[in-house]
């Protein structure tokens, strides 16, 4: 089976926009504790990159989530399947994710997070795709926002492949 790739948003269009997020957020936590929270596996490029465009001291923690009934499915039990390392009471806290879809794993994250305190819990996605959306979440920063295709690249993986992309691509399967 061949599969089409189509990139729709460059390695320098990604550069610029992770740069822009990086001074905004930087901008909104100057003399605050800021926690990063990396949702593995797809978010990891994303943090890494926009954790360097921070001008402000933060530190990084990485969770994971599962949802049980398949991926194709969009409803379906979430569970943790990567605990947090770090105690996020009192502090600031900036979830990253690489997709913003249907938004059922992240509500299921939010909720699960707040029960444990932090001064504050805000969400920063690098693609937002609005039109996919199940349950309504709160996307503070946002880096694109895309039409309802599925993409790769950057992190976003198709059956683990893909993911190194320097680009975003709409995958197509042939």
């Amino acid at each position: 089976m061949n599969n089409k790739l189509k990139e729709i948003i460059s390695p320098e269009e990604i550069c610029s926009r992770v740069k822009k997020m990086g001074e905004t957020i930087s901008s909104d936590y100057l003399g605050k504790e800021l926690i990063l929270i990396s949702v593995l596996r797809g978010s990891v490029y994303f943090a890494v990159d926009l954790s360097r465009s921070l001008s402000i001291p933060f530190s990084i923690d990485f969770i994971s989530i599962s949802r049980y009934g398949g991926n194709t499915e969009p409803a379906g039990v979430v569970r943790i399947t990567k605990n947090l390392d770090v105690n996020i009471g009192n502090k600031d806290v900036l979830i990253v994710e690489d997709i913003v879809d249907t938004g059922l794993s992240l509500s299921y994250l939010l909720q699960n997070l707040k029960t444990r305190n932090p001064k504050t819990l805000k969400v920063c996605t690098f693609l937002n795709v609005e039109s996919r959306r199940i349950v309504n979440v709160p996307v503070d920063y946002k880096g694109f926002d895309l039409p309802d295709i599925y993409v790769v690249g950057y992190g976003l993986d198709h059956d683990e492949q893909y993911r190194g992309l320097p680009f975003v691509a709409e995958f197509v399967k042939t």
